[in-house]
């Protein structure tokens, strides 16, 4: 196996298309109701050094730089929790075969990777802008923070969540340079959805969770109560994608994007039970890919076409 392809194994790049298309949301949010367009004054950098940039040249460079910033935090995020994890890895036959305990990568070299990473992004955020700049340092500590809470609180689902919901908001922030409220309800979105998929996710793991003193919901509560926390979760979620349709006066492709988004929730709810898990994976990878990515198409296109 290349280098290359066993650190894109070890990240789970595939799993960027949880976060990633909410940034795009947000980037072009910003873009284009956020009294960006055209604006001369966006082109100017943390340090000024792109303020001689024509407008779209300009967008052109920070969107770039966005991409940059999620494709580094995830994988520093992603690395460093199979870093801090490899032990228990060690000890659970499904994350046995995991790049670090299966000697595939040296647990030094993943948390060289690491800090290579949070270097990257520390970097992208200061050629973005300033307030970015300042953020960085706060969004990655959420997104490697999250690693720790298993050993310590049953809401580390929610933890996952938050870091994952600060996309919207960050690239909102790269083009505005402001905060507004439709990127944080967008944000909230993101929270309760991928915090109800991560329980069902964990489901996998509720036995050796609790052999092992870790802690997660269906550790806490069983599979069956585990589930009902996840659909309340999912219901919040829909409910905060509405809210951010009224509010933010989108037309009928934004809606056609919330049936898709909440139809895919109501799917993998009804394909996971207590006593079945043989789907959890289509659950969290097949439906929840598919509701991120065609709800982003359809924002997208109602806030191209209004």
């Amino acid at each position: 196996m290349s280098t290359i392809k066993k650190y894109l194994s070890l990240i789970k790049f595939s799993h960027s298309i949880f976060a990633m298309p909410f940034a795009l949301i947000g980037f072009f949010l910003g873009l284009l109701r956020g009294g960006q367009l055209n604006n001369p004054a966006v082109s100017a950098g943390f340090s000024g050094g792109v303020s001689n940039l024509s407008y779209w040249q300009a967008m052109s460079v920070k969107f770039l730089l966005v991409i940059l910033c999620m494709i580094f935090a995830r994988s520093a995020a992603m690395a460093f929790n199979r870093w801090l994890d490899k032990h228990f890895d060690a000890k659970n036959p499904r994350t046995a075969i995991r790049e670090i305990p299966a000697g595939i990568i040296k647990a030094n070299n993943a948390l060289v990777f690491v800090i290579v990473n949070c270097i990257a992004f520390i970097i992208c955020c200061w050629f973005i802008n300033r307030l970015c700049f300042y953020l960085s340092f706060v969004a990655l500590f959420v997104v490697l923070f999250y690693s720790y809470t298993k050993r310590f609180t049953a809401l580390c689902h929610l933890v996952l969540g938050v870091g994952l919901s600060l996309a919207p908001i960050g690239a909102y922030l790269a083009v505005t340079g402001s905060f507004a409220v439709l990127p944080v309800i967008f944000a909230c979105t993101v929270l309760f959805w991928v915090s109800g998929f991560d329980i069902i996710y964990a489901l996998q793991d509720e036995e050796f969770d609790k052999a092992n003193n870790l802690y997660s919901i269906p550790a806490a509560l069983g599979k069956a109560k585990a589930l009902r926390v996840s659909e309340w979760l999912h219901v919040l979620s829909a409910l905060c994608v509405a809210g951010a349709g009224f509010y933010g006066g989108f037309g009928l492709w934004y809606w056609a994007g919330v049936l898709v988004f909440t139809g895919m929730l109501i799917y993998q709810h009804s394909i996971v039970k207590p006593y079945d898990l043989r789907r959890v994976n289509i659950a969290f990878m097949t439906a929840n890919g598919i509701a991120s990515i065609v709800f982003a198409v359809f924002v997208l296109m109602d806030l191209y076409f209004k």
